[in-house]
């Protein structure tokens, strides 16, 4: 198991639709430790695959509260496959563009389809903050932030702001996506 980076705004990998995973294998479950280590060192609640420039349909998600012992879950393929009409606002932030928060109107509750660690299927119903989660970071997987819920103004702030941050603290690979900079 090893921490891996993880990428930030403006990086273009953020903005790509993940591919399914076929099977579960021992390579994705080498995956789902990696990010379930980088996940809880960074510290955060959830990690997506692409946030570690692994463009695969794979999230880690640990909401359990602070003094609960570790809750990690691991969802492979997730698709939600339901979700409520009742919306619920969420303060949200994320690791890939740190130490930026705005509250988020999601959906309360969602019912949600995925593989586990073991390649067995599961179907969850979810509310408060492991249905934010479970949407940030099935966002993710679809090329979505969440600063792309907010309003155009906020959002346009928000990606200025790291943009120049990014040119500030150094020049960003500008290599166009290849397979060969994707693990």
């Amino acid at each position: 198991m090893s921490i891996r980076p993880i990428i930030c705004l403006p990086d273009p990998l953020l903005r790509l639709v993940c591919e399914p995973v076929a099977k579960v294998d021992s390579e994705i479950v080498t995956l789902l430790d990696d990010m379930l280590d980088t996940m809880y060192e960074a510290p955060g609640i959830g990690l997506a695959a692409i946030q570690i420039a692994v463009p695969k349909r794979v999230v880690v998600m640990d909401v359990a509260k602070k003094d609960d012992p570790p809750a990690p879950m691991c969802l492979v393929n997730p698709e939600i496959v339901w979700a409520s009409d009742e919306k619920n606002i969420h303060e949200e932030g994320c690791l890939s563009i740190p130490e930026y928060y705005e509250e988020v109107e999601r959906p309360s509750r969602v019912r949600v389809r995925f593989l586990d660690r073991s390649g067995a299927p599961v179907e969850l119903e979810a509310d408060g903050l492991l249905a934010t989660c479970i949407q940030h970071e099935i966002d993710h997987l679809n090329g979505v932030l969440f600063i792309d819920h907010l309003s155009r103004l906020k959002r346009e702030r928000a990606i200025k702001k790291f943009t120049k941050a990014a040119r500030r603290d150094g020049p960003l690979d500008e290599k166009p996506v290849t397979r060969d900079r994707i693990r």
